[in-house]
């Protein structure tokens, strides 16, 4: 199981994924903008958010810091701009932590399949803290 941090940002994204390559002397790994997303006929990215950053990496030592725009409409606030990100290669343990954490709590986004992983969901724990959850498969 690996833990993760997901960082948001308020339209800086790019620089914010720039300056921290800079600053662990790393690479962005990866770098796409909404507009840039697979299509999905139930979303239509606002004319305003096509350039912002939809998901960017940086990797040192046994870190990953994954960052990204909040969209248009949403407010980025105390709690929902450092988003913890558990991904595991076993889709029972994802399931028991995405259950566990959302007793008590919210759900966002119920665990299903996404362009990015076999088993995805985000769950707002019952101390206001929101969480990825994810299967995932190292290669």
């Amino acid at each position: 199981m690996l833990i993760e941090m997901f960082l948001v940002f308020d339209g800086d994204c790019r620089e914010a994924v720039e300056f921290y390559a800079k600053v662990f002397k790393t690479d962005v790994n990866s770098l796409m903008t909404y507009e840039q997303m697979p299509p999905d006929p139930s979303y239509t990215v606002p004319e305003a958010d096509r350039d912002k950053v939809m998901y960017a990496s940086i990797q040192f030592d046994n870190a990953l810091i994954m960052c990204t725009d909040i969209p248009s409409g949403e407010t980025l606030t105390k709690g929902n701009n450092i988003i913890p990100t558990v991904s595991s290669e076993d889709k029972d343990e994802v399931r028991r932590i995405f259950n566990e954490l959302k007793d008590g709590g919210t759900v966002g986004m119920d665990l299903q399949k996404t362009f990015y992983s076999e088993l995805y969901g985000m769950v707002t724990d019952k101390f206001g803290i929101v969480w990825n959850i994810l299967h995932y498969t190292y290669e």
